[in-house]
């Protein structure tokens, strides 16, 4: 703990700031605790999504089983990006990305040349891709609020571990220190009220 001035101007700005740190620690609080609710929303929502990634890829993988190796090959063709947009969302002051949409490149095929089903697994392969990447959003969501947490954690517990205790207790010492010199005083002046009685 630094050293204090055993002032009344040292007594004023520790008053100040304790004050302003009780003021700031509720906001703080309130912060925690939004994040840490979204923090179990995005862990809610990426074990739902990751238990339908491994459905749709089972789903997928008994498609393909249909295929010859040559309409197999050709899937990649079909799940190819076009565009994929995502935005910003600020949760309790933490900006993170949002997934909005995604397209993919319209590619054509021979209805003769491909089974009747190759559609269900075109459709399938990219149903298995956008979830993929609804994933890695969700990653990066909980990244995003994970690190903002901990330090909004850290900032809570240094107020409410460090920074109050350590204000209450400087202006305790230099009440008490105050209160002493003031006796002090009192007493140094019935004395020399005594000697100037005396004297008289």
């Amino acid at each position: 703990m630094a050293k204090i001035k055993l002032t009344k101007t040292e007594l004023k700005t520790q008053r100040e700031a304790l004050k302003r740190f009780s003021r700031y620690l509720p906001t703080l609080q309130l912060k925690k605790q939004q994040l840490q609710m979204e923090a179990q929303r995005i862990a809610g929502e990426y074990d739902a999504l990751e238990a339908e990634l491994k459905s749709s890829l089972e789903d997928l993988n008994r498609w393909i089983q249909l295929l010859d190796h040559d309409s197999a090959a050709r899937i990649g063709e079909f799940i190819k990006v076009a565009e994929w947009r995502t935005g910003i969302r600020n949760v309790a002051g933490v900006d993170v990305p949002v997934f909005k949409s995604l397209e993919f490149k319209q590619e054509l095929h021979d209805l003769f040349a491909e089974p009747l089903w190759f559609d269900q697994v075109i459709n399938a392969a990219r149903q298995v891709t956008e979830q993929k990447l609804r994933l890695q959003m969700l990653h990066e969501q909980r990244q995003a609020i994970e690190n903002e947490l901990l330090i909004t954690t850290q900032r809570v517990n240094l107020f409410e571990k460090v920074k109050i205790p350590e204000a209450r207790e400087n202006i305790r010492t230099i009440q008490i220190f105050l209160g002493d010199q003031q006796v002090a005083a009192v007493g140094r002046a019935k004395i020399a009220k005594r000697k100037t009685q005396d004297l008289a």
